[in-house]
């Protein structure tokens, strides 16, 4: 069978030749109904029978892998989906490097990979549930129709580990699959295994934030897996990064329509200063300084998720050719890290201190200052809208040591530029650095649904150009009467 293209003559659309592999097909035909109910019980709240405007891929040539159409969420055909095999790939990086990469779970690793792939798997119908009620306050029908396809598309991430634990981890996989299906975000007895993704998302610019902030971890998560030894499982995230950079187009264009909506407003209000909050909200919109406490909280929520700093968790999965560095491949070094330094950011004598740990303990650190980087890039961008409305503010990211609940700084206190604080300091200034609760009432406020086609809400700006270029007042949800 031709790898770019998917065959959707079984249940579940694959390019794996599923229909050859009677084993592994009867044990995802088995927890397929078990996925439909949660989907039905945990997916988005309301819109079960609306036609929604979804791409469904169809192949995985990057040139046309997706095709666009309207289908009710539990009929999209959520399927199994590989980039196509490198002939000969090598191991790029650890104690394996430039051997063969591995068709089959090597045994002295299957215990690391089976939790790597069931920890990505976790975070997939996590945020799901965190998105499920927001369909009810969408701005748009173009807005509910984007938090459609990020839901679907992470229920197809959820397939793909799944897919990944049934193929590879015998009962132990079936039995994770069936956990995946057994969590819920923000549940008391069995939560999610990450805290951000057992975090509400209460309304549309958390969710924005969420799928800037957040997803972009998942992205690094997903580019150093991508490097993996375990060759099925860096040809399953080189797919998934594919359908990843929707989400974040999605979260980076939300915040900057928001932003612009806001400038524009008060540039017409004749507005200039940023800090008169009762004026700037009277306008139906979200103050920057609000904006810029929301970003504090999804950064820092979002930093954590990297884990400590210096792991010998993260040193073993990279000496095993598990996971890699973000674009190991054009890194230019020896690919092994025997006796390199990478400087990690810690906390000495009550000072934020760089100091040189051993590179190979000091891979989270090292991704998470590619995320940073990355995340940098996306409010250069944000800021040029700013400016070019001609408001005077500028967004900035807090400093790593604030705001955080692991690693190096999860005992300390510190402002968004980095100042080490006591308690006393802390608990007084914090509503000045992270939302109040009056932030997210006056937020809440401006939640009202729209969903007449070309109209949006008052708080965000249109998008300059349509999803598959249809035209601004296109039905992107026939919502069901």
């Amino acid at each position: 069978m031709n790898i770019q293209a998917v065959d959707y003559s079984t249940k579940i659309p694959n390019n794996v030749n599923l229909a050859e592999d009677r084993t592994v097909l009867r044990a995802l035909e088995s927890w397929h109904p078990g996925y439909i109910d949660w989907w039905k019980t945990m997916g988005p709240e309301g819109f079960q029978e609306a036609l929604v405007y979804l791409r469904t891929a169809v192949s995985v040539d990057p040139k046309g892998w997706a095709k666009f159409d309207y289908v009710k969420m539990p009929d999209y055909r959520w399927g199994i989906l590989l980039a196509p095999q490198e002939e000969g790939r090598k191991i790029p990086f650890g104690q394996h490097y430039g051997e063969p990469a591995w068709q089959e779970v090597p045994g002295e690793y299957r215990a690391m990979l089976r939790r790597l792939i069931t920890i990505q798997g976790d975070t997939e119908p996590a945020s799901v549930e965190q998105q499920r009620h927001l369909g009810k306050t969408a701005p748009s029908l173009y807005d509910l129709r984007n938090v459609f396809q990020v839901n679907v598309e992470e229920g197809r991430h959820l397939w793909a580990m799944v897919y990944l634990l049934q193929k590879y981890f015998g009962r132990d996989g079936r039995e994770e699959a069936a956990e995946l299906l057994q969590r819920r975000s923000g549940d008391a007895d069995k939560p999610r295994m990450l805290g951000a993704f057992n975090e509400a998302t209460p309304d549309w610019l958390s969710f924005h934030m969420f799928t800037f902030f957040t997803d972009r971890d998942g992205k690094m998560q997903l580019e150093s897996l991508a490097q993996s030894g375990f060759d099925p499982l860096s040809r399953t995230c080189r797919f998934m990064l594919t359908e990843e950079a929707h989400h974040m187009f999605v979260g980076e264009t939300g915040i900057g329509r928001t932003l612009q909506r806001t400038c524009e407003a008060m540039k017409e209000a004749g507005i200039e200063d940023v800090n008169d909050i009762e004026r700037v909200r009277a306008l139906g919109v979200i103050d920057l300084p609000t904006m810029k406490k929301k970003l504090n909280l999804h950064y820092s929520l979002s930093l954590d998720l990297f884990g400590s700093e210096v792991s010998t968790n993260a040193a073993n999965a990279f000496n095993a050719g598990i996971k890699g560095r973000y674009q190991e491949t054009k890194i230019q070094d020896d690919h092994k890290l025997e006796t390199a330094t990478y400087p990690v950011l810690k906390l000495v004598n009550g000072q934020a201190t760089r100091v040189d740990e051993p590179a190979l303990t000091a891979i989270n650190m090292r991704l998470r200052d590619d995320y940073t980087a990355d995340c940098q890039r996306g409010l250069d961008r944000w800021n040029k809208i700013i400016e070019k409305v001609g408001i005077d503010y500028k967004l900035e990211l807090p400093s790593v040591a604030f705001h955080r609940h692991i690693g190096e700084f999860k005992d300390a206190h510190a402002t968004p530029d980095g100042a080490l604080i006591d308690d006393a300091t802390w608990n007084r200034d914090r509503d000045k650095w992270l939302p109040s609760s009056d932030d997210g009432e006056f937020i809440k406020s401006l939640m009202k649904p729209v969903t007449e086609p070309g109209k949006f809400a008052s708080w965000i700006s249109p998008p300059r150009v349509g999803i598959d270029n249809k035209p601004g007042d296109f039905e992107y949800v026939k919502i069901a009467a």
